[in-house]
This record gives structure tokens, sequence and C-alpha cells, in this order.
């Protein structure tokens, strides 16, 4: 058996039930189709809908990168001292973290979001800079010391069309799925399929402690049950 126990959570005045389901620790460039499909498939119920960590959808795609191919630059250096630090998670405080956000973006647009963020934290509205970066870099995870390796040295990039990957899930395997992208922080719902039955305010309030475990819990697929 790959099942973790059973939690619940409740949303509203509904509570939602809330399998995790133990994996191999999936490795980079595996085939995730297939992952679904073996763990998944056989404990999956009519009314039920899966949850997949962004987190196991970018390592299967390759979307990584290794630390020792960062050089960081003076702004990444800058920028890493305006970011809000949390007890609980490293964020973006990493200086090759940030980098990495900065190779994608580019120097300019990272100026321009640094200057507008700042303006934005002045009127006490956050989240500002993230918005005008875009690129999905907000969603970048790695760099973690204490994680589990080798993703302790790994930056997990977002994920290519994450859409259409829920999509085929539901399609192949007739298992409506979305894509949470979760951390100690935040949840996001990234993506989801035709048939999710909810939306995506409420899968995200359903998710929202993060019950997900990408490291040694091994369990980076949900699947809320119909009951």
């Amino acid at each position: 058996m790959n099942l973790e126990p059973i939690n619940y959570i409740e949303v509203g005045e509904k509570t939602y039930c809330r399998q995790p389901i133990k994996t191999h620790l999936i490795d980079f460039g595996e085939d995730l189709l297939k992952n679904v499909k073996k763990y998944v498939q056989p404990h999956f119920e009519s009314g039920d809908w899966l949850a997949i960590s962004e987190k196991v959808v970018s390592v299967c795609q390759n979307k990584v990168r290794h630390i020792s191919t960062v050089k960081v630059g003076w702004l990444a250096k800058l920028l890493v001292k305006g970011v809000k630090k949390y007890p609980q998670d490293i964020g973006f405080s990493r200086p090759e973290k940030m980098q990495v956000a900065v190779d994608i973006v580019g120097h300019f647009r990272m100026i321009i979001a640094m200057i507008i963020g700042g303006i934005g934290k002045l009127f006490g509205v956050r989240g500002v800079f993230w918005k005008i970066a875009g690129n999905h870099v907000s969603e970048l995870d790695g760099f973690v010391p204490d994680a589990m390796p080798p993703y302790d040295e790994w930056i997990v990039l977002p994920p290519n069309k994450p859409q259409e990957f829920c999509q085929k899930i539901e399609d192949r395997l007739e298992i409506p799925t979305v894509i949470i992208d979760g951390n100690n922080i935040n949840v996001e719902v990234i993506a989801g399929s035709n048939n999710v039955p909810l939306s995506k305010e409420l899968v995200r309030e359903i998710l929202l402690d993060n019950p997900m475990g990408q490291d040694d819990e091994k369990t980076p697929f949900i699947l809320i049950k119909n009951k």
C-alpha cells in the first residue's frame, strides 16, 4: 500500500477528506503520467480529484538548474536585502535563488519591479514586486540547505504548459487534476483540468495548509475524496 493516513479540513460548512499518496523519490525526467497511473489511479473513485505538487511536474520535465551554474551578481545581492524573511521558509532570502529570478526576468524589469514594489510597500501594498517581475518567478523552489538531497543543490523552475498537462491526465486517466504551488507561506493553484468540481478559490482553501510533501515525505500527490 502506498497510502498515508487520511487527513481532514473544514472549509465553510463542509469537511474535505484528503488522501496523501506516497511515491518513490521521483527523479529528473521521469514520466509523470506513468507515475500518476501507477500510484493514484488504483485509489481513484468517481467524484475524486487530484492535486499535484508543481515541483514534481517540473522535476519530470527537467525544468531544474544546479546551484553550480549560478553566479550571483550585484542586483540579486541588493534585492535579497528587501525581501521579507520568514522563520519557517527561506523564501528568496538566498542570493542564488534571487539570481535565477534575475536571469529569467532580466535586469531592467527587475529594477523596475524593485522600484515600484518599494513604492507599494510605502503604502502598505505587498506583492507588487512579484507582479511586475512576472514570468512565474515567484514559483521558483529550491536551494534550501536542509532539503533532502539532491534538491538542496537544485532549483525547480516553473513547469511548461501546466494547464495542458492537467488536461492530459484527465483525458488519459479520467482523473480531474490541479497543479499546486505550495510552501510554508502560501499556496496557489497554478492550473486545473476542465472537470475539477470546485473553483480555484475553494481548491486553494482546501490545500492552504500545504499538506503535500515533496522531500522525505514523498507525497507529491493528494487525492481529495468524494466523501
